[in-house]
């Protein structure tokens, strides 16, 4: 049996494992094996196989001595769902690996086919975890090694406001990473997120609302006038603009701690009990009480209370960054 420990480093070792349900990981793992055979071996032959394409028999069939002695990938995808005797097979296999072939074993984790998880562990086989992201800072973490990857620079604003704009989807975060490198010479800071993905409505009005709540009254203005010419409505900045003052509010008055603990408390995710720290340097508690008051006359305005809503919401956010330097002014 191959007892001994592939290195993470080697790509072409017999047997990669790939453990969790990220689709993007998972799809990666493969193509470095696939990329790492092909640059050894051009007509290296890959087949990629589902779980119900490998019956039994077929894998001493796929890896039987081939006449060309051509170099081999297999890529078992959902390795857990595998019939009990092809299970048997890939067992048998892992007991003694052909040379010049790697197999690929796709494994979502957990109790279901754990019996062959622990024996291509077992077998030594190089292991790469692909699990879920399922934590805002998680997505962060990965989208400034994304930048890194890629040799370039962005400013922890620009990765947080990228994460903030495009949501949980690895796929669409790596997408947008390499559009940036690609389009965007020099650091990439927040302005350039802004301009190519604030478009969305939800992340647009939580925009204007940061901005407000730091007292930058002319940029949240201006994100404001922006936001509204592209179509976003106008009830999800007032409930933005609430939501973000709310925020300080409510951590201004918890008892200090750690974030993990304040997170619990006061049921925002850690990340953000970073930021509102940030953001509320300027805040008293009655200018928390203004800026409520304030939102709530735009909130009655742009649901029918008023004549001109964009007026209602450009009052809201003036009141609401000048009660984020109360503290400063005063």
């Amino acid at each position: 049996m191959a007892t001994r420990k592939t290195s993470p480093d080697d790509l072409l070792g017999p047997v990669t494992l790939a453990v969790g349900q990220e689709d993007l990981l998972l799809d990666r793992v493969v193509q470095a094996v696939v990329a790492a055979a092909r640059a050894t071996d051009a007509d290296t032959d890959v087949r990629d196989l589902t779980p119900d394409q490998l019956q039994p028999g077929s894998l001493v069939e796929l890896t039987s001595p081939s006449l060309f002695a051509e170099r081999k990938v297999l890529v078992v995808r959902n390795a857990q769902d595998l019939s009990a005797d092809t299970i048997k097979d890939v067992k048998a296999y892992l007991e003694d690996p052909v040379e010049d072939i790697s197999l690929v074993l796709l494994h979502a984790g957990g109790a279901k086919g754990k019996g062959l998880l622990d024996a291509a562990r077992k077998a030594g086989a190089r292991e790469v975890a692909c699990p879920k992201t399922t934590k805002p800072a998680e997505r962060l973490t990965f989208v400034r090694q994304e930048f890194r990857t890629l040799g370039r620079s962005a400013t922890p604003e620009a990765c947080q406001a990228l994460v903030d704009s495009i949501g949980s989807d690895l796929r669409e975060l790596a997408s947008a990473v390499a559009q940036l490198t690609s389009d965007v010479d020099g650091t990439i800071d927040e302005a350039v997120v802004g301009r190519y993905y604030t478009g969305r409505a939800e992340a647009s009005s939580f925009n204007i609302a940061d901005r407000a709540v730091e007292g930058r009254a002319a940029e949240a203005l201006e994100a404001l006038r922006w936001s509204l010419s592209t179509g976003v409505a106008p009830v999800l900045v007032t409930s933005a603009l609430a939501q973000g003052v709310r925020a300080i509010g409510k951590l201004s008055s918890a008892r200090g701690g750690r974030p993990a603990d304040l997170a619990r408390e006061l049921g925002m995710p850690p990340w953000k009990i970073d930021r509102v720290r940030q953001q509320m340097r300027g805040w008293t508690p009655d200018g928390v009480s203004l800026a409520l008051r304030a939102i709530a006359e735009a909130d009655a305005g742009v649901k029918g209370g008023g004549d001109d809503p964009e007026y209602a919401l450009e009052k809201a956010v003036v009141a609401v960054a000048r009660a984020a330097r109360m503290r400063r002014d005063g």
